[in-house]
């Protein structure tokens, strides 16, 4: 998975340069966005990172609004000129929150992925241990056997290991700059073996047994929050549109309500009912736990 900033229209590189300008006054600090922007391992710094977003706010809104009078004068309606501003202005906000929160969405998918194949690929580091395979190539099989971000970060270390830095600091330095909790944790007992030669199998092997334990306890909290979810989805979607429909169709024939407007109420109604079936869907999707 690829950073990539979203709305600015080019690579990285190209835009560290072209934004050089609007971050040359920006003050270094430590904030969420820094946090994020180094755990996610971005090529890119917190103040490179603010002014690629103001060039994209202005660069939007002054392409947008040239457009829009463009067009004004075309249709001769210059007197939506204002209303289009603030239109235009309240579009590049958008954009621009929508890149501030960019990071985070991007470390959080980065987690999700670490951790959806943590164990199944501890458990292949497990067997190819006990079929005597050394440690690094384990690493390297690891690096190209398909587990998403998991073997980006292993080939990472590989790459290290082959450049002559020892296993246990590389592995270390990966624990390090991770976005999982839950790799970090069995990065560092992985390590801690290695430095006082334990036996990698039993070390591993500790590290699945505690990581299905917690897929368990995040099972049962997943399930706890479904209850009142689904609760909240049968009154929402199925009760209240049910009772809106036999309410509707009672009012609408004491009332002689005109045919175009009961259609756009129902047609009203049938959007609200996608859009909470839609929502619901999303939340059941971000509420899943990141060890299945």
């Amino acid at each position: 998975m690829k950073f990539k900033i979203p709305f600015a229209g080019s690579n990285i590189s190209r835009l560290r340069k072209v934004s050089r300008p609007y971050s040359k006054r920006i003050k270094s600090k430590k904030d969420s966005l820094d946090k994020y922007l180094k755990d996610s391992g971005a090529p890119i710094s917190r103040e490179e990172y603010i002014g690629v977003m103001r060039r994209s706010f202005l660069t939007m809104f002054f392409i947008s609004l040239f457009l829009m009078l463009s067009l004004l004068l075309l249709f001769n309606k210059i007197e939506w000129f204002l209303f289009a501003i603030g239109f235009l202005f309240l579009f590049s906000c958008i954009i621009y929150m929508n890149q501030m929160t960019y990071p985070k969405i991007y470390f959080l998918k980065r987690q999700r992925d670490i951790e959806r194949n943590l164990i199944p690929a501890l458990e292949d580091m497990l067997i190819q241990l006990n079929s005597g395979i050394p440690l690094f190539s384990i690493l390297v099989n690891i690096s190209d056997s398909g587990y998403g971000e998991l073997s980006g970060e292993f080939m990472k270390a590989v790459q290290k290991i082959n450049a002559g830095e020892s296993e246990v600091n590389v592995l270390e330095e990966l624990s390090a700059k991770n976005p999982s909790n839950y790799f970090k944790r069995a990065l560092w007992q992985i390590s801690n073996g290695m430095r006082a030669g334990s036996d990698m199998a039993v070390v591993i092997g500790d590290n699945i047994h505690a990581l299905n334990e917690e897929q368990m306890i995040q099972i049962q909290q997943y399930g706890n929050k479904l209850n009142p979810m689904i609760m909240f989805y049968m009154l929402v979607s199925v009760i209240v549109p049910s009772l809106s429909v036999t309410f509707l169709t009672i009012l609408s024939s004491m009332i002689s309500l005109p045919g175009n407007t009961t259609i756009m109420i129902f047609m009203g109604l049938f959007i609200f009912v996608v859009l909470v079936q839609i929502m619901f869907l999303g939340i059941i999707k971000s509420k899943r736990p990141t060890l299945l």
